[in-house]
């Protein structure tokens, strides 16, 4: 996989990342990332076209795109969801959704060189979104389910790690209970996913065959599918 675009407006940042592999060792990465809660709408395109732009390509000579599937807000992950269908119905190229948990562990992997991350994101209505994730051949992967849970039952979840995370994402300042799991070097390092760290995540998720097209591709909302399931006869 040479080209990859990825988009995230899952949370109050947008980013945006756009990867080129010229068939050599060599990467290059350009990307924007801003904090602009509510404004994602009116800044997403732009900065896609911005990278574009300064890298001198267009979208039909890209091999895939990747987006921010969730968990996150709910307008915001439709958002993100919206524009890559968009942008994959005009150029019929394959579409992989990234966790924005993962991405946020990726990014710790990354930058800090921390292979035992806890991402929690505040949900509001007093809960978290949660995920913990440990290394394995250059990614963060998944050794609990990502749920949508009360600082409570994150605190069990946490616990039941056996060891203290670094913690990544909003959660760990919205819920201080959940700091007494959390490396006290990890505070304040890494709040909000960056599309650029989605880019290996994505590459991986291809390989796995995970691709799929523009009118499948889906977010993630952990809160709709908890309801679902309390629904009788469901």
């Amino acid at each position: 996989m040479k080209n990859i675009l990825a988009i995230d407006t899952a949370t109050e940042a947008c980013s945006v990342a756009l990867m080129l592999n010229s068939g050599t060792a060599e990467q290059v990465i350009f990307e924007r990332f801003e904090l602009c809660p509510q404004q994602h709408s009116q800044r997403l395109l732009p900065m896609v076209d911005e990278l574009l732009s300064e890298a001198q390509v267009t979208l039909k000579s890209l091999d895939m795109l990747a987006f921010g599937r969730g968990p996150g807000s709910f307008t915001g992950v439709r958002i993100a969801t919206g524009m890559i269908q968009g942008l994959a119905f005009g150029t019929q190229l394959p579409v992989v959704g990234v966790s924005t948990l993962a991405a946020m562990a990726q990014q710790a992997l990354e930058e800090q060189q921390q292979h035992h991350v806890a991402a929690a994101i505040d949900a509001r209505m007093d809960e978290v979104y949660l995920g913990c994730y440990q290394h394995a051949d250059g990614l963060m992967v998944p050794v609990t389910q990502e749920q949508v849970l009360p600082p409570s039952q994150a605190i069990e979840t946490l616990e039941q790690g056996g060891a203290h995370w670094y913690g990544v994402g909003t959660g760990w300042g919205a819920y201080p209970a959940l700091n007494q799991f959390r490396k006290t070097e990890s505070v304040a390092q890494i709040l909000y996913p960056r599309a650029r760290y989605m880019l290996p995540l994505a590459i991986a998720a291809f390989a796995r065959g995970e691709a799929v097209t523009a009118a499948k591709a889906e977010p993630v909302y952990l809160r709709d599918k908890v309801t679902w399931k309390k629904l009788p006869g469901r």
